[in-house]
């Protein structure tokens, strides 16, 4: 039987571990366990929003979707001259912009998983940002909208900021000789799924500098972090000794389960078999949807790289190679409303059905071969 969201999250702080790791596919409730949890550490509103409290009352800071949902974009429709990324008033960003000046250390970090070319500059109250890049030797171009990647880029680079200043205070054993009591309280936190829009050498690198950072904590706080990417599970699984290791599965009648693991993704769960069977049972009970792509992708790559081939394109239907990758490429990136709806036609949920049929029957490697 599974369990509700509140259970896990009550699983989640009866187990006494410093990092605690969850893998989950996109869409299985990462981030609502992130809120569940919130809600049984401190369930009168004591969070990183809009409306909390001061700093000094947290028991708990967490990154995920609804931090960014404290930086919105004024596009400066008017005249379309000088876009910039507003900030919602809050205590943690006041904190380490206006207490604390971390401006610098907040746009090296975003360089470091961007380009050094792209710059961030605050205004004077920290109230928005706007950015410029360089191109060569020519004069910096201002005022540029950034893409959502970077955007999240962004607002990591700030959490980790605060994240970088809550370690070194904690550390400090008596909390008398720590220049601020306003971390005082805090027990947790959780990291939601802080990789979606990065390529894989700065993925590993984020997972490198946050288990770095998370390492350097001497004190009882303890981390929660949660992704849908094997990769950055396997880097921070492989870099943490004291920790728990678990994937969380969401079944059809909306319950969870939360499964430990005592491997990486590729021992301990064999994320490809798991993808093969996500998608046969999307197909048997006719609950395709366009995250199916992805997944579909995901294999398509995974068995690619198993048998040698440089592309998992060269794996589908000869006759069609173009159009089936052109279809899987569409479908997987596609995520703008006006360009696709949740719900996929019955050609393009016929499609996923026939592309797992034909790896599985043209390439099944793990299928028992024949003598």
């Amino acid at each position: 039987m599974g369990m509700s969201l509140a259970e896990i999250a009550q699983q989640l702080q009866d187990v006494n571990k410093k990092v605690q790791l969850i893998y989950a596919f996109n869409g299985n409730g990462k981030t609502r366990l992130s809120r569940a949890f919130k809600q049984l550490i401190a369930p009168k509103g004591d969070s990183d929003d809009a409306s909390s409290s001061d700093l000094v009352d947290k028991k708990m800071l967490y990154y995920s979707a609804f931090t960014e949902d404290l930086f919105y974009w004024d596009n400066d429709l008017g005249l379309d001259a000088e876009p910039k990324l507003k900030i919602q008033p809050n205590s943690f960003t006041k904190w380490v912009l206006e207490e604390q000046g971390q401006d610098q250390s907040i746009a090296r970090t975003f360089q470091r998983y961007t380009s050094d070319k792209l710059t961030p500059q605050f205004s004077a109250d920290f109230s928005s940002v706007s950015f410029s890049f360089e191109r060569g030797n020519e004069q910096p171009e201002p005022h540029i909208k950034i893409s959502k990647g970077e955007e999240s880029n962004f607002i990591w680079s700030v959490f980790n900021a605060l994240l970088e200043q809550v370690i070194s205070e904690l550390n400090i054993a008596d909390a008398a000789d720590r220049s601020t009591d306003v971390f005082n309280n805090l027990a947790y936190v959780f990291v939601d799924d802080p990789v979606s829009s990065l390529d894989e050498n700065h993925l590993i690198e984020l997972a490198v500098n946050l288990a770095g950072l998370i390492k350097s904590s001497q004190s009882d706080l303890r981390f929660i972090i949660t992704t849908h990417s094997p990769l950055f599970y396997n880097v921070l699984f492989n870099e943490f000794s004291n920790k728990a290791s678990y994937m969380l599965e969401r079944f059809d009648d909306a319950s969870f389960t939360l499964t430990e693991k005592h491997g990486d993704s590729n021992k301990s769960f064999s994320y490809h078999l798991h993808l093969l069977q996500t998608i046969e049972q999307a197909i048997t009970h006719s609950k395709v949807e366009r995250f199916h792509f992805t997944l579909l992708r995901n294999l398509y790559e995974k068995t690619a790289s198993f048998l040698g081939y440089s592309r998992w394109s060269e794996l589908l239907p000869d006759d069609k190679q173009l159009y089936y990758s052109r279809i899987i490429n569409f479908t997987s990136h596609s995520t703008l409303s006006n360009e696709a709806v949740a719900e996929p036609t019955p050609q393009e949920r016929a499609t996923v059905q026939l592309l797992l049929d034909h790896l599985k029957n043209s390439h099944g490697f793990w299928q028992q071969q024949g003598a």
